[in-house]
């Protein structure tokens, strides 16, 4: 994997991957940013919900689940000190889908935080991690 950044101004900069789609991120106008985008910090936090939710809506699908409905709020905690480093990560995971069940659910969640989740893997070397899930009722149809 390779990434190429480019300064934009100040400290805003936008950078893209293989995958030849720009991201941009910017800092608080304190420090010579625009505060334009969203910063580095929370892009990991961003990438951290879309690393473990494609995980889940995989690992849903092959049980032939599909979601009407999926979020994921990511709450964290950082260090007093720099570098800032994340120390609590709660992940909050609401679904919605025909034939949910609970076990199925857990089961997603369990894969995706201990075999697939390669951004959960790493920032849990510096942060104790925990979740919760909520199913959503299905509405009724007459």
């Amino acid at each position: 994997m390779k990434v190429i950044l480019k300064q934009i101004d100040g400290l805003a900069m936008a950078a893209k991957a293989d995958s030849n789609h720009w991201v941009t991120m910017d800092g608080p106008e304190r420090l010579g940013g625009h505060e334009a985008a969203s910063s580095p910090i929370q892009l990991v936090l961003m990438g951290l919900a879309g690393c473990t939710g494609m995980d889940m809506v995989n690992i849903l699908k092959k049980k032939r689940i599909e979601l009407s409905e999926f979020t994921i709020e990511v709450e964290a905690q950082q260090a007093e000190s720099y570098p800032k480093v994340f120390t609590e990560i709660h992940l909050r995971y609401r679904l919605k889908g025909e034939n949910l069940r609970e076990a199925d659910v857990e089961k997603a969640i369990e894969l995706s935080e201990n075999k697939y989740c390669s951004v959960l893997a790493m920032l849990k070397s510096t942060a104790k991690v925990s979740h919760e899930y909520e199913i959503l009722a299905a509405e009724m149809t007459e």
